[in-house]
């Protein structure tokens, strides 16, 4: 089943000569359970790509489909029940609440989805992540890699159809990054979620089935990993 379509989606910024073009005439797709890297140096669009997979920004122009559904057909609040149910992100750097526990942050996150469609409790999804002794840290207690699984945590909360993770390693160093993509991959063989990761790193684009890589707005090439 085909969860995200991409069809000609165009985002620009600005006007005249001042017009610059994140996102240029962009074709993607995410099928139910695939794995897809997009890979791009800064400032290539994967950014405003996951962006617009996840309805926080709408195209200048061409249409994105959830589920065969135009988005633009909702409005602000059935694009949020979207983010709430069907998708979820994990952010460069975990994007806690740095004024809430780990446990309260991923719990936070349950309360958006509603409790009775949790498949896990807050105290559960942190032992998952292997952070069960430090559920009542605060991120600033926390270090770089603890972070990111409490934000892993906390985006499995929302019981996502779809992950978008937006350089989920860029701020950790090499062993830490490695270790937080086999507990990215090993969650999604467990429960079922479509994966979309931006990243600049080709090593860790060469861990995901599927490559899209951009280029100035532009995708200039889609293959399969050998």
């Amino acid at each position: 089943m085909t969860l995200a379509v991409c069809r000609s989606v165009t985002v620009a910024y600005g006007r005249g000569d001042a017009r610059v073009e994140a996102l240029s005439a962009v074709d993607f797709e995410v099928e139910q359970g695939e794995s897809v890297a997009l890979l791009g140096r800064s400032g290539s669009g994967k950014t405003t790509l996951l962006h617009v997979l996840g309805g926080l920004v709408g195209p200048t122009s061409g249409d994105v489909l959830w589920q065969g559904e135009p988005l633009s057909s909702l409005d602000a609040a059935a694009r949020g029940a979207l983010r709430a149910h069907g998708l979820a992100y994990v952010f460069q750097g975990g994007n806690l609440f740095p004024h809430l526990t780990a446990l309260e942050n991923v719990a936070f996150a349950t309360l958006v989805n509603g409790q009775a469609e949790a498949a896990l409790a807050p105290s559960a999804l942190l032992e998952l992540v292997g952070l069960a002794r430090k559920a009542d840290h605060l991120p600033g207690e926390l270090s770089g890699g603890e972070a990111q699984r409490v934000a892993i945590a906390r985006a499995l909360a929302q019981a996502p159809l779809l992950l978008l993770c937006d350089e989920p390693t860029g701020h950790l160093d090499s062993d830490t990054g490695e270790r937080t993509l086999d507990l990215i991959e090993a969650l999604q063989r467990e429960f079922g979620f479509a994966l979309v990761v931006a990243t600049h790193d080709v090593d860790i684009a060469a861990r995901l089935p599927r490559h899209v890589e951009l280029h100035d707005g532009h995708v200039v090439q889609q293959e399969a990993a050998a």
